[in-house]
Formats: structure tokens, C-alpha cells, sequence
């Protein structure tokens, strides 16, 4: 969901309207007196209109805009003039609702002067106190609200957790609970997060404020503006000082913000946080459609073979004493699996799953889970490297699936490109085409951080990065190795020869002479770790 600045102050142009769209601009433009009690609001329904934002409003213009976007491709979706419309597009209604209710009780305006954060702090509020007023008046319109909301709020609200994402998590969703367009059961994970990056006191002193926001009339600026510095001071943030909306820091990993919005986000979806978390990785990280996919050749699968055999290998190098459970004798009688075996019987189980032997056997020693993440860089200097990569990420993925390895091979450039998702078996070769330069490192760094968990402790983790080392943000860069670094995760640098680049602290930097010794290097990296577990 855009910064509420976006749509109580767009940047852009009225949109001049689309003729195919004219129907429904008609039919909300008679729908909306009913709304705001207004009669000289108009409605704009067009592709792109919103100022940027997905609608918005124009308080001098007594104009509202909803971006066409949000009902459908194409007008015959359903018949606005008909109210049974509503149901096909709800959060595009909703929007249209979330515009009335600005357009009605947000009669207030900034200030000149006013600090830019303290700005967004004041505007922030209003959201909740607006639609607070807007459900005061029209009981039933919480209906939309409250789905708008859960579909247009995004996983990038929360890229760190510092005091002013979580303030404005706390803005978006909790005092929304206060205003009584979403339920406290909705946010609990969002509460608890944002409990635990701003404490007890603060996140108390923050619903002090929007609780008075709440009461506060439509027309009230002064106070609005005064409750805005309020937040900034209860955030540990002078205005005077810090004049503008802090930056998230790029070299900083998302944490427990993001992860409770995904959750949140997941059960407004009806689906697992495990399913929203693809759905988003596969929306943002799919590979361009130019990339293209092929078929593995002979010896791109008789490679993944062997390596399947080494790791393999490497996994039960050395067989132990240990022991097994059994369902029958020989062995050591566990009298609890025994009762539990009985039991499973008269229920009319036909093959109890409890096992009451206890067998001596030689078997390989446990092996903790290998994972590793390959980034390859795609600019324009690392061509050579790109199309041998794009088949050691189909060999990597194919052989790790069979040893209980996980890998993930991501290309980064202009953007970050997920090759092949953890766990997943690759049927096809998709083939890198190198072009960009190299803003998405940190993106890919956070995405192998995402699919792989490179942070957890415990498991055997590699990141390898194939790359001359020129990034565009090499401090950022360099936080996020260091951050990896300090967990025990092995980050492995190969650069290739003659070309010159920047050394990363807390890195093992080899130069390789040819992408085949790339790989060498990588799959060697990979299997040693196993070995010495």
C-alpha cells in the first residue's frame, strides 16, 4: 500500500479519463453522493489514474480517482450501475469507499512549513481516523475497507525493523483495530512484532495517539499536525533533526516485521505463509521471458549424477554404531512403543505405526543439511560465465534434490532472477542472459537469505558469489556478508582472473582462470564441509 501522502497529496496530473471507461466513471460519479453525502464530487475511473497511487483524491478539483487497474482488463466485468457489482471488484470498491471517506472528514490540509516526517506522521494517522468516521456513518462500508486494506498493503512496508516501520505497521494495521475496520486476531502477529522492536512503552504512547486522532474533528489541522510531532518525539525522532522519512538501511536483512506482515498478508489470502512467500518470490524474481529454456544435454546430466554420487559420498563416508527403532525382534523391548502398539491394534489399526524394538545397526552418522546459494553476476564483463552458471545451477539443484542438499542458483543484474526455487527438482536448463549491471546484488543476497534461511544457525551454509566484485553499493554489500559472516555462514568469493574488482572483507576470495574452474571450486566448497561434519 502507497505512503498515504501519495493519494491525500498526488504528485501527478489528473488523469484526463479513457472513453472505454466512461461508464463506470458515470456510475460512480452518481454512486459516490451516496458515500459522502456530497453531490459536487466527481469520479475518474481510468488505466493509470490515481496520481501513482492505486486512487486518490483531488480536494480542489472535488475529484476522485481509482485506477482502472484494480477492477479488470477490460469495462464488461461487471455493470456498475447494478449493485450487485461491488462483489466482483471489491478492493477496487474499497478504494472508491477509502477516496469517500478522505473526501468527506479529511478537511484539513498541512500546513506550510510543516516537516516533511512530521508531514507523513499526520497523514499516517488520518488513514484510521477517516475510515473510523467513514464505518461511523455507513456501518457496512467496513466491509470494504477491510479488504482493500488486507490486498493492498505490501510485504515492502517492513524492509527493516527500525522504530519508524514499525510505527508505521502500527499506524496501518493497529489503530485500524481501534477505528474498527480490522480485528485485533487479524494483526496478533503484527502486534507482537512490532512489541518487540518498540517496547511495551512506546507502542503504548503510539496508541495514546491515534486513539486521540480518532476524536479529532475533520477540520482540526493544528491538532493533527501537533499529533504528528507527538509520534515523531514517541519514535525517538527529532523533527528538527531528522526532517524527512528515514531511509531503510539497503545493507540491513528484513526481519521480524516483514516475516509477521507475510503472515499477516498469508491468512488475509487464506493461504500458508509457505505459499505466499512463493507466490511473491515467483511474482518479483521469475525470470524475463527472453531467458530461454532448454532441454539438459547427456552430459549436463551425467554431471549432476556424479555429483549426486560425490555428495552422497560425502554423507556416509564413515559408518557408525547406532541405533534403530523396529517393529519387530530382535532388540531391546521399549515397553511405552509396545503399549502404544497394542492400543493401535484393538483400535483396528492393521499395521501399527509404533515400533517397540530398539535394533543395534551400523549406519552412517547423522548429516546436517547442506545449503547453498550461488549468486551470478550478469553484467556485461561476466559474459563468458553466464551460460557454463546457468548449467552448473541445473546440475547443483538436480543433484541436491537427491542428497538432501538445498541449493539455489540466482542471477543478479538490473534485478535478481531465481534460477531454480530450493527443493525443486529442475526439469529444464534456463539459460542466463547476461546484460544490466549490478544494483540487485543486495536483493539477491536477501533472496538467497529468504529461500535458504542462510541466517539460521545449524546447518552446513555456503554463499558463493561468481562475480568481479565493481557492485554498485559495495557498503551495503559488504554489512550483508558481514551479517552471514558473523552467523557462521561461509561466504566463498570467485573472481574471475584479469579482471580487477573490490575484496570483501570476511570472504574466501579465489580467483579462477575459466567458469569450468568456477564450478570446480563451488562443488569443491560444497563437498568438504560434508566430509568434516
Amino acid at each position: 500500500m502507497p505512503h498515504p501522502s501519495g493519494h491525500l497529496r498526488p504528485a501527478g496530473n489528473p488523469n484526463p479519463g479513457d472513453p472505454d471507461w466512461d461508464g463506470w466513471s458515470q456510475a460512480w460519479t452518481r454512486h459516490v453522493k451516496v458515500l459522502t453525502g456530497r453531490t459536487d464530487l466527481t469520479v475518474v475511473v481510468a488505466p493509470g489514474a490515481g496520481g501513482g497511487a492505486p486512487a486518490c483524491f483531488y480536494p480542489a478539483l472535488r475529484r476522485i480517482e481509482v485506477d482502472a487497474t484494480h477492477i479488470g482488463d477490460t469495462p464488461d466485468i461487471a455493470d456498475p450501475a447494478r449493485a450487485a457489482h461491488k462483489k466482483r471488484v471489491p478492493t477496487a470498491y474499497g478504494l472508491l469507499v477509502h477516496e469517500a471517506a478522505h473526501a468527506t472528514h479529511s478537511r484539513w490540509t498541512i500546513p506550510r512549513g510543516t516537516p516533511p516526517i512530521v508531514a507523513a506522521a499526520a497523514d499516517l494517522l488520518e488513514e484510521s481516523r477517516a475510515e473510523g468516521r467513514q464505518r461511523g456513518r455507513r456501518r457496512t462500508d467496513r466491509r470494504w475497507l477491510r479488504h482493500t486494506v488486507n490486498t493492498l498493503i505490501t510485504a515492502d512496508e517492513a524492509p527493516v525493523d527500525d522504530p519508524w516501520r514499525a510505527g508505521h505497521l502500527a499506524g496501518l494495521l493497529l489503530a485500524r483495530v481501534d477505528a474498527r475496520i480490522v480485528t485485533s486476531k487479524d494483526v496478533r502477529t503484527v502486534r507482537g512484532a512490532v512489541l518487540t522492536v518498540l517496547g511495551t512503552k512506546r507502542l503504548k504512547r503510539l496508541r495514546e495517539i491515534w486513539k486521540t486522532a480518532h476524536t479529532v474533528a475533520d477540520d482540526d489541522a493544528a491538532t493533527m499536525i501537533d499529533l504528528g510531532w507527538q509520534w515523531c518525539q514517541a519514535l525517538g525522532i527529532d523533527p528538527r533533526r531528522q526532517l524527512t522519512v528515514p531511509v531503510p538501511d539497503p545493507g540491513v536483512f528484513p526481519g521480524q516485521l516483514a516475516k509477521a506482515l507475510a503472515d499477516y498478508l498469508a491468512a488475509a489470502a487464506g493461504i500458508s505463509p509457505a505459499e505466499f512467500t512463493a507466490q511473491l518470490i515467483a511474482g518479483r524474481h521469475g525470470a524475463p521471458a527472453t531467458w530461454r529454456r532448454r532441454t539438459p544435454t547427456v552430459e549436463e546430466q551425467q554431471a549432476a549424477r556424479q555429483l549426486a554420487a560425490r555428495l552422497h559420498a560425502a554423507r556416509s563416508h564413515q559408518p557408525e554404531p547406532d541405533t534403530r527403532p523396529s517393529p519387530i525382534p530382535p532388540g531391546r523391548l521399549r515397553v511405552r512403543q509396545a503399549i502404544t502398539a497394542d492400543a493401535q491394534r484393538d483400535a483396528g489399526a492393521l499395521h501399527p505405526t509404533a515400533a517397540p524394538w530398539q535394533q543395534r545397526a551400523t549406519l552412517p552418522p547423522p548429516k546436517p543439511t547442506l545449503r547453498i546459494a550461488v549468486l551470478v553476476d550478469t553484467s556485461g564483463s561476466m559474459s563468458p560465465y553466464a551460460k557454463p552458471l546457468s548449467s552448473a545451477g541445473w546440475i547443483l539443484s538436480t543433484a541436491a534434490h537427491r542428497n538432501h542438499a538445498a541449493t539455489a542458483t540466482i542471477a543478479f543484474g538490473s534485478t535478481a532472477t531465481l534460477l531454480v526455487p530450493p527443493r525443486q527438482r529442475p526439469t529444464h536448463v534456463l539459460d542466463i542472459s547476461p546484460g544490466g549491471g549490478t544494483t540487485a546484488f543486495n536483493d539477491a543476497v536477501k533472496l538467497a537469505d529468504q529461500v535458504l534461511d542462510l541466517r539460521q544457525r545449524g546447518p552446513l551454509r555456503m554463499l558463493a558469489v561468481v562475480s568481479d566484485g565493481e557492485l554498485d553499493d559495495i557498503e551495503a554489500g559488504q554489512k550483508l556478508i558481514t551479517t552471514l559472516h558473523r552467523t557462521g555462514c561461509t561466504v566463498l568469493w570467485l573472481r574471475p582472473a584479469g579482471l580487477s574488482g573490490h575484496t570483501f572483507h570476511h570472504t574466501t576470495t579465489l580467483t579462477v582462470a575459466n567458469p569450468i574452474d568456477a564450478i570446480g571450486q563451488i562443488i569443491a566448497a560444497a563437498i568438504t564441509p560434508l566430509e568434516n561434519a
